[in-house]
C-alpha cells in the first residue's frame, strides 16, 4: 500500500469549503472579498485571552509579510499556510509526492488535503513555541490563579486560540480563492501593509505611536522639529531620513514605478482562432511571470530559520558564539552576531549603514550579511519561481494544452501541443528565472533604503505587484460581465 492510499481517508475527509456551482456574479465577488477583509481586521483586533502582557514578536521584522498581528487571534497570520506550500512546493519539485494534479481530479483532491493537513500541523508547530516557551506570549499567571488552573492552564487557552486563529485564517484564504477577487493570501498582505502605509503618512502626534511624514514635515515648515544647523551633516542626515524621511519617499515611490513598470513588460507570443476567421490574440509572457508569490515562500524560509534561532535563544539562554549571538532589547532579542546574524534578511538602513548610525557590527560583517542577503533572495528567488511556475499549471507544457483547449493555435506552426510547448519553452523558463532574480534584488534593495512607514521592502513589493495584479483581475471580471460568451471562450463559466 502507497502512501497515497493510506492517508486517503484523511485528507479526502478534510474540511473544504465549497466551490459555487455557477458563475458567481461580479458584485458578490467583491462582497465576499470585502465581508472577508472586514473578518480579517476585526480578528487581528482581538487580543488573546489569558496574556500577561504584549510580550515580543518574534515575526516583528516579517510582520508585513506574514500578516496578522502580535497578540491577537492571528497571531500567526499566513505563517503555517507559506510554510506548508514550501514544503509542497519542494516535494512537488523533487517529484516526491508522485500525484498529477494536471490531470488526474483524484490526486487534486489529495494535493488539497496534504496542503490543509500540512497547515494544520504548521499551526501547531508553530504556535506551541510562541506560547510555552514563555517570552513570546507570556501567560497572566494571577489569572491561572483566580481560575485554579495554573500558568501552564492559562497556556493552553492561549494556545487554543492562537490554533483556532491559524485554520480561520485558512479558511478565510479558501472564502476568497473560491467566492471572492484574487486570493486570501494576497489581500491580507495589502491590508497589513496599507495600514502601514497609511500610518506612515497620516498619524499624528498623540493620535499614534509613530509620527507621520505630514505630521513630520508640519512641525518642520512651522518652528516644531529642526533639522539641525543649515547644510551640515546632521541637516542632511535629518533631512533624508528622520525626520524629514526624503529617502523613505523616494524609495516608495521608486517601487512603485519599477513594479508597475515591470507588471507591463512582456513578449507577446501571436495567437489565432482554428475556427474562427480573423478571431486573433496574443498569449503574455511577462517579465515577473510567475508573479511576486514566490518571494513571500522565501522571506517565510527565512523567517523560520531566525524563528528556530528565536526558541534556541529562549530556551538555551545563550548560544555557541559562532551559532549566534543575542541582544536583549525592549522589543525582544536582536540577533547580532553568529550564523543566524549572516543569515538574517537587511530590513533596514540602521541595519548596514555604519556610517550614519550606530551599528554594533564591523563593515565587513555587514557586508557579508548584504551580500548572503543578496544571494539568497536572488538564488531562491529563481528557484521558488520556477517551483511555483511548474506546480500551478504556468509551465510550457500546461500553457500548450490550455491553449490547445482553448481552439487557439500560433500562426504558422501546426495545431499540436508538442509543437506549441517547445515555441513556449524559448520564453517562459528563461523569463521565469530573470523575473524571480529580479523581484529578490528589488527586495532588497528596497529594505536597504527604507519605506514609509517603516514596511519591509519585501511587503511593499508585494503590495504593489498584487494590488496591480487585483486590478487587471477586477477588469478582467467586469470585462466578462458585460460579455458573458467570454465566460465560455475562456472557460470561465
Amino acid at each position: 500500500m502507497g502512501w497515497k492510499e493510506a492517508a486517503e481517508p484523511v485528507l479526502t475527509r478534510m474540511p473544504t469549503v465549497a466551490r459555487p456551482e455557477g458563475h458567481v456574479p461580479f458584485k458578490r465577488k467583491l462582497l465576499w472579498t470585502a465581508s472577508v477583509l472586514m473578518v480579517y481586521f476585526f480578528l487581528t483586533n482581538i487580543q488573546l485571552f489569558g496574556l500577561g502582557g504584549q510580550g515580543s514578536d518574534i515575526f516583528g521584522q516579517f510582520r508585513s509579510i506574514i500578516a496578522g498581528g502580535q497578540g491577537s487571534i492571528l497571531q500567526v497570520g499566513i505563517g503555517p499556510i507559506v510554510t506548508a506550500s514550501i514544503v509542497l512546493q519542494l516535494l512537488g519539485g523533487a517529484n516526491l509526492l508522485g500525484l498529477d494534479t494536471d490531470n488526474d481530479p483524484r490526486d487534486q483532491i489529495l494535493y488539497q488535503g496534504l496542503q490543509k493537513f500540512l497547515v494544520v500541523v504548521m499551526t501547531a508547530l508553530t504556535a506551541a513555541p510562541m506560547v510555552f516557551s514563555g517570552g513570546f506570549l507570556p501567560a497572566n499567571q494571577a489569572l491561572g490563579q483566580s481560575l485554579g488552573v495554573g500558568t501552564f492552564g492559562v497556556q493552553l487557552i492561549i494556545f487554543a486560540q492562537v490554533f483556532v486563529g491559524g485554520i480561520l485564517i485558512l479558511f478565510l484564504d479558501e472564502i476568497v480563492s473560491k467566492w471572492g477577487v484574487g486570493s486570501g493570501v494576497g489581500l491580507f498582505i495589502i491590508a497589513g501593509v496599507s495600514q502601514q502605509l497609511i500610518g506612515g503618512i497620516l498619524s499624528w502626534p498623540g493620535l499614534g505611536t509613530t509620527t507621520g511624514i505630514i505630521a513630520s514635515w508640519y512641525g518642520i515648515l512651522f518652528g516644531d522639529l529642526t533639522l539641525g544647523p543649515t547644510f551640515t551633516g546632521q541637516w542632511f542626515q535629518s533631512l533624508l531620513f528622520d525626520p524629514g524621511s526624503i529617502l523613505a519617499i523616494f524609495t516608495t515611490l521608486l517601487i512603485f514605478v519599477i513594479v508597475v513598470y515591470a507588471e507591463s513588460v512582456r513578449v507577446e507570443i501571436p495567437l489565432s482562432h482554428t475556427r474562427v476567421r480573423g478571431a486573433r490574440g496574443r498569449f503574455p509572457v511577462k517579465l515577473i511571470y510567475a508573479s511576486v508569490l514566490p518571494m513571500i515562500l522565501v522571506r517565510a524560509l527565512q523567517a523560520n530559520i531566525q524563528f528556530i534561532g528565536q526558541i534556541l535563544y529562549s530556551q538555551l539562554g545563550e548560544l555557541p558564539a559562532w551559532l549566534g549571538q543575542y541582544q536583549t532589547t525592549e522589543t525582544g532579542s536582536q540577533v547580532i552576531g553568529g550564523l543566524f546574524y549572516y543569515m538574517a534578511p537587511v530590513q533596514s538602513r540602521q541595519d548596514w549603514m555604519w556610517f550614519a548610525f550606530a551599528v554594533p557590527n564591523e563593515p565587513w560583517q555587514i557586508g557579508l550579511r548584504v551580500a548572503v542577503d543578496l544571494t539568497f533572495m536572488i538564488i531562491g528567488g529563481a528557484i521558488f519561481a520556477i517551483f511555483w511556475v511548474e506546480t500551478t499549471g504556468m509551465g510550457p507544457e500546461a500553457t500548450a494544452e490550455q491553449i490547445q483547449d482553448s481552439g487557439m493555435q500560433i500562426p504558422g506552426f501546426r495545431r499540436n501541443p508538442q509543437v506549441v510547448e517547445k515555441v513556449m519553452e524559448r520564453y517562459i523558463p528563461q523569463v521565469t528565472v530573470i523575473g524571480g532574480a529580479l523581484v529578490g534584488l528589488l527586495a532588497v534593495m528596497a529594505n536597504m533604503l527604507g519605506t514609509i512607514g517603516n514596511v519591509s521592502g519585501t511587503g511593499l513589493l508585494l503590495t504593489v505587484s498584487i494590488t496591480y495584479k487585483l486590478y487587471e483581475e477586477i477588469a478582467e471580471e467586469q470585462l466578462m460581465e458585460m460579455h458573458p460568451m467570454m465566460r465560455q471562450m475562456f472557460g470561465n463559466e
